[in-house]
Protein backbone atom coordinates (compact mmCIF):
# COMPACT_ATOMS: atom_id res chain seq x y z
CA UNK A 1 0.00 0.00 0.00
CA UNK A 2 2.70 2.51 0.98
CA UNK A 3 4.64 1.61 -2.15
CA UNK A 4 1.65 2.24 -4.42
CA UNK A 5 1.05 5.60 -2.72
CA UNK A 6 4.69 6.52 -3.30
CA UNK A 7 4.39 5.51 -6.95
CA UNK A 8 1.08 7.37 -7.37
CA UNK A 9 2.16 10.69 -5.81
CA UNK A 10 4.22 12.11 -8.71
CA UNK A 11 1.50 11.20 -11.22
CA UNK A 12 -1.19 12.85 -9.10
CA UNK A 13 0.96 15.94 -8.66
CA UNK A 14 1.65 16.13 -12.41
CA UNK A 15 -2.05 15.74 -13.22
CA UNK A 16 -2.91 18.42 -10.66
CA UNK A 17 -0.35 20.81 -12.13
CA UNK A 18 -1.68 20.27 -15.66
CA UNK A 19 -5.28 20.63 -14.50
CA UNK A 20 -4.48 23.81 -12.56
CA UNK A 21 -2.71 25.37 -15.53
CA UNK A 22 -5.74 24.65 -17.74
CA UNK A 23 -8.24 25.63 -15.05
CA UNK A 24 -9.84 22.22 -15.47
CA UNK A 25 -9.67 20.58 -12.03
CA UNK A 26 -13.19 19.19 -12.37
CA UNK A 27 -12.55 17.70 -15.84
CA UNK A 28 -9.30 16.08 -14.77
CA UNK A 29 -10.90 14.81 -11.57
CA UNK A 30 -13.73 13.20 -13.53
CA UNK A 31 -11.30 11.65 -16.01
CA UNK A 32 -9.08 10.26 -13.24
CA UNK A 33 -12.07 8.88 -11.31
CA UNK A 34 -13.34 7.16 -14.46
CA UNK A 35 -9.89 5.79 -15.26
CA UNK A 36 -9.58 4.54 -11.67
CA UNK A 37 -12.92 2.74 -11.96
CA UNK A 38 -11.89 1.21 -15.29
CA UNK A 39 -8.49 0.11 -13.98
CA UNK A 40 -10.08 -1.48 -10.90
CA UNK A 41 -12.00 -3.85 -13.18
CA UNK A 42 -10.44 -7.29 -13.60
CA UNK A 43 -10.63 -7.18 -17.40
CA UNK A 44 -8.74 -3.85 -17.44
CA UNK A 45 -5.99 -5.41 -15.34
CA UNK A 46 -5.76 -8.22 -17.88
CA UNK A 47 -5.64 -5.69 -20.71
CA UNK A 48 -2.91 -3.63 -19.02
CA UNK A 49 -0.87 -6.73 -18.19
CA UNK A 50 -1.22 -8.44 -21.57
CA UNK A 51 2.32 -8.86 -22.95
CA UNK A 52 1.00 -9.16 -26.52
CA UNK A 53 -0.32 -5.60 -26.45
CA UNK A 54 1.97 -2.62 -26.75
CA UNK A 55 1.62 0.27 -24.33
CA UNK A 56 0.28 2.34 -27.24
CA UNK A 57 -2.49 -0.20 -27.86
CA UNK A 58 -3.42 -0.24 -24.17
CA UNK A 59 -3.40 3.58 -24.01
CA UNK A 60 -5.50 3.77 -27.16
CA UNK A 61 -8.06 1.30 -25.78
CA UNK A 62 -8.30 3.19 -22.49
CA UNK A 63 -8.53 6.57 -24.21
CA UNK A 64 -11.36 5.17 -26.29
CA UNK A 65 -13.20 4.10 -23.15
CA UNK A 66 -12.74 7.56 -21.64
CA UNK A 67 -14.31 9.31 -24.60
CA UNK A 68 -13.24 12.64 -26.04
CA UNK A 69 -9.93 13.60 -24.38
CA UNK A 70 -7.75 16.60 -25.05
CA UNK A 71 -4.10 16.07 -25.96
CA UNK A 72 -2.78 16.46 -22.40
CA UNK A 73 -5.17 13.85 -21.02
CA UNK A 74 -4.34 11.41 -23.85
CA UNK A 75 -0.63 11.95 -23.17
CA UNK A 76 -1.19 11.34 -19.46
CA UNK A 77 -2.93 8.03 -20.21
CA UNK A 78 -0.08 7.12 -22.58
CA UNK A 79 2.56 7.83 -19.92
CA UNK A 80 0.66 5.72 -17.39
CA UNK A 81 0.46 2.89 -19.91
CA UNK A 82 4.12 3.12 -20.95
CA UNK A 83 5.24 3.02 -17.31
CA UNK A 84 2.80 0.22 -16.41
CA UNK A 85 1.11 2.37 -13.75
CA UNK A 86 -2.53 1.78 -14.61
CA UNK A 87 -3.03 -0.49 -11.61
CA UNK A 88 -2.22 2.38 -9.21
CA UNK A 89 -4.90 4.61 -10.77
CA UNK A 90 -7.18 4.44 -7.70
CA UNK A 91 -4.37 5.89 -5.58
CA UNK A 92 -3.54 8.52 -8.23
CA UNK A 93 -7.20 9.60 -8.35
CA UNK A 94 -7.40 9.71 -4.55
CA UNK A 95 -4.25 11.81 -4.20
CA UNK A 96 -5.44 14.14 -6.97
CA UNK A 97 -8.71 14.55 -5.06
CA UNK A 98 -6.78 15.50 -1.89
CA UNK A 99 -4.69 18.06 -3.78
CA UNK A 100 -7.83 19.51 -5.35
CA UNK A 101 -9.64 19.68 -2.01
CA UNK A 102 -6.67 21.45 -0.42
CA UNK A 103 -6.58 23.98 -3.26
CA UNK A 104 -10.33 24.58 -3.03
CA UNK A 105 -10.48 24.58 0.79
CA UNK A 106 -12.74 21.53 0.84
CA UNK A 107 -12.86 18.20 2.69
CA UNK A 108 -14.23 14.81 1.71
CA UNK A 109 -16.87 13.23 3.92
CA UNK A 110 -18.20 9.70 3.79
CA UNK A 111 -21.71 9.47 5.18
CA UNK A 112 -22.61 5.87 6.02
CA UNK A 113 -26.29 5.21 6.58
CA UNK A 114 -28.40 2.13 7.15
CA UNK A 115 -30.97 3.50 4.67
CA UNK A 116 -31.09 5.71 1.59
CA UNK A 117 -30.44 9.37 2.35
CA UNK A 118 -32.63 11.88 0.52
CA UNK A 119 -31.13 14.92 -1.17
CA UNK A 120 -32.67 17.15 1.50
CA UNK A 121 -31.22 15.07 4.33
CA UNK A 122 -27.81 15.07 2.68
CA UNK A 123 -27.98 18.84 2.21
CA UNK A 124 -28.76 19.24 5.94
CA UNK A 125 -25.84 16.97 6.89
CA UNK A 126 -23.47 18.82 4.54
CA UNK A 127 -24.62 22.19 5.90
CA UNK A 128 -24.00 21.08 9.48
CA UNK A 129 -20.58 19.65 8.59
CA UNK A 130 -19.60 22.85 6.76
CA UNK A 131 -20.49 24.87 9.88
CA UNK A 132 -18.48 22.48 12.06
CA UNK A 133 -15.38 22.33 9.83
CA UNK A 134 -15.48 25.82 8.36
CA UNK A 135 -14.73 24.29 4.95
CA UNK A 136 -16.70 23.20 1.92
CA UNK A 137 -17.76 19.56 2.32
CA UNK A 138 -17.96 17.09 -0.57
CA UNK A 139 -20.07 14.24 0.76
CA UNK A 140 -20.43 10.72 -0.57
CA UNK A 141 -23.12 8.39 0.77
CA UNK A 142 -22.57 4.68 1.42
CA UNK A 143 -25.37 2.36 2.44
CA UNK A 144 -24.35 0.21 5.42
CA UNK A 145 -27.28 -1.90 6.73
CA UNK A 146 -25.16 -3.15 9.62
CA UNK A 147 -25.55 0.30 11.25
CA UNK A 148 -29.20 -0.62 11.97
CA UNK A 149 -30.20 3.07 11.88
CA UNK A 150 -28.72 6.55 12.03
CA UNK A 151 -25.49 7.63 10.33
CA UNK A 152 -21.75 7.43 10.77
CA UNK A 153 -19.69 10.22 9.19
CA UNK A 154 -15.96 10.10 8.44
CA UNK A 155 -13.97 13.21 7.56
CA UNK A 156 -10.30 12.37 7.24
CA UNK A 157 -9.44 10.40 10.38
CA UNK A 158 -12.32 11.83 12.44
CA UNK A 159 -15.47 9.72 12.84
CA UNK A 160 -18.80 10.99 14.14
CA UNK A 161 -20.94 7.97 14.97
CA UNK A 162 -24.66 8.59 15.46
CA UNK A 163 -25.68 5.10 14.39
CA UNK A 164 -27.81 2.68 16.41
CA UNK A 165 -24.98 0.14 16.26
CA UNK A 166 -22.58 2.75 17.67
CA UNK A 167 -24.99 3.62 20.50
CA UNK A 168 -25.45 -0.07 21.33
CA UNK A 169 -21.67 -0.56 21.37
CA UNK A 170 -21.27 2.40 23.74
CA UNK A 171 -24.00 1.00 26.00
CA UNK A 172 -22.39 -2.46 26.02
CA UNK A 173 -19.01 -0.92 26.87
CA UNK A 174 -20.48 1.10 29.75
CA UNK A 175 -22.24 -2.01 31.07
CA UNK A 176 -19.04 -4.03 30.50
CA UNK A 177 -20.95 -6.68 28.60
Amino acid sequence: MAESLTIARPYAEAAFKLASEKGDLAGWGDMLDTLAAISADESAAELAGNPRLSSEQVASALSGMLGDLDEQKRNFVSVLSENRRLLVMPEIAEQFKRLRNDAEGAVEAVVRSAFEVSDGQLADIVSTLEEKTGRKVNARVEIAPELIGGVSIRIGDEVMDASVRGKLSQLAASLKV
